[in-house]
């Protein structure tokens, strides 16, 4: 990405932010159905919501704080890389270094206060 499109793609993100929060406000202060009617009809049931009223109301909106959690379960798997990308290299480890250990009894309910 080159210097002069970054200020462009951070003013469209902005804007972006700016269009969908008021939509996520609606979404968030909906209140939710009170009840709902079923009408079979030839080509299947169709569930029509309605408010404490009785009167239909539109569709409920999806929740904008879930819709990520979405993404996780569309890509529940990895994509598979058919060929390895750049060069490979072996991994050297170092010689393993060795830990001296005191000896250690442990703490006992009679034993005096440990200090630190």
């Amino acid at each position: 990405m080159t210097l002069r499109s970054r200020p462009l793609v951070a003013i469209a993100l902005a804007m972006l932010l700016v269009l969908t929060a008021q939509s996520m406000a609606v979404a968030r202060g909906m209140p939710g159905a009170a009840g709902s009617i079923v009408l079979c009809t030839g080509a299947g049931p169709v569930t029509i919501l309605t408010d404490a009223e009785g009167q239909p109301i539109a569709p409920a909106h999806v929740c904008p704080d879930c819709t990520l959690s979405l993404i996780v379960t569309v890509a529940q798997t990895a994509p598979e890389a058919s060929r390895p990308m750049g060069r490979a290299e072996a991994l050297v480890l170092p010689p393993a270094i060795t830990v001296l250990q005191r000896s250690v009894h442990p703490f006992s309910a009679r034993d005096p206060p440990a200090q630190a």
